[in-house]
């Protein structure tokens, strides 16, 4: 039975996506822990990188909300959960003013947070040209004329800006210096965040197809996207290996006491034959990559040798 909203601030909450945050901020405590690991933590940079991302990930929320209405993605018959605009509590031009709001919440906190962090004009200039390339990545997903997710291209972007970007860019803002090490966490997490939207991706393939929103299960078919999911799955924790050889850090593969939930998640992807019994998978591997990334930091920082 498909669930219903009941009232505008239910409408509201399911919009903002709560439990998609842990996995937005997972990126930024690995690049903080890599960065106490070395010595360079700040909590400032934690605080505003975090409310940086946390406002990031709400207006993409809010926009996919807004932009697969507009394009046909969440129609009646759409097997995921309601959404807030589908719903008819929240009209589009109000979800759009709450768009812009986030987006302007994303942009004063990444300002901030540069401003804390970055003394040269030069890296101020490129970071704020990341940062506004990130919230048009966001609007842009679902959004616009010709939204990029609905090409495909979702995936690229979340490996981007949840792996590579969001934990090389805080640990960068942090230390101010380059590690190469750092690049193997960042894939990881990119990895693990690509399995997150493929999962989504797999629950909606049949919606997703009707609508025209070409994902990579749409393209490829399920049975490859649940393959390519395995690659996502392991790809991210055989990064983390490589971190562990290059670095002789074995405790931060602490990590791995998650590796046996990602492959329950992976069965029962596998095994799901609809999206109620697929999507439950979704929050379980957000969770379950913020719990990779705590448990990383504490075998890395906590129990590994002091740098």
């Amino acid at each position: 039975m498909k669930q219903t909203i009941q009232s505008k601030k239910e409408a509201w909450l399911h919009a903002v996506r709560l439990r998609t945050l842990p996995l937005a901020l997972a990126s930024i405590f690995a690049g903080s822990f890599l960065a106490a690991y070395k010595s360079v933590f700040r909590w400032e940079i934690l605080l505003f990188a975090s409310l940086t991302t946390i406002f990031l990930q709400i207006l993409s929320n809010l926009s996919n909300d807004y932009g697969d209405t507009i394009h046909g993605a969440d129609h009646q018959d759409r097997q995921g959960p309601v959404r807030a605009v589908q719903s008819g509590l929240i009209s589009l031009p109000e979800m759009k003013k709450a768009m812009y709001l986030f987006a302007a919440f994303a942009l004063v906190s990444g300002l901030i947070l540069l401003y804390l962090s970055v003394q040269d004009w030069v890296l101020f200039g490129i970071f704020l040209v990341l940062g506004l390339a990130a919230i048009w990545a966001s609007i842009s997903y679902t959004s616009g004329n010709t939204p990029y997710g609905y090409s495909g291209l979702g995936d690229i972007s979340v490996f981007i800006f949840f792996g590579l970007l969001g934990v090389y860019g805080t640990y960068f803002l942090h230390s101010l210096a380059w590690d190469n090490s750092v690049i193997w966490i960042g894939i990881a997490l990119g990895l693990f965040s690509a399995a997150v939207l493929n999962i989504n991706n797999i629950r909606d393939i049949e919606s997703d197809t009707t609508a025209g929103k070409k994902s990579i299960p749409v393209r490829i078919g399920k049975i490859a996207a649940i393959r390519y999911n395995w690659f996502l799955i392991m790809g991210g924790n055989y990064c983390l290996i490589l971190f562990a050889f290059i670095t002789k850090e074995w405790t931060s593969l602490l990590a791995l006491a998650v590796f046996p939930q990602m492959i329950k998640i992976g069965i029962n992807v596998q095994r799901g034959k609809d999206s109620k019994t697929i999507d439950p998978n979704l929050k379980k591997m957000a969770i379950s990559t913020l719990v990779w990334v705590i448990l990383f930091g504490i075998g890395l920082v906590f129990l590994g040798k002091s740098q």
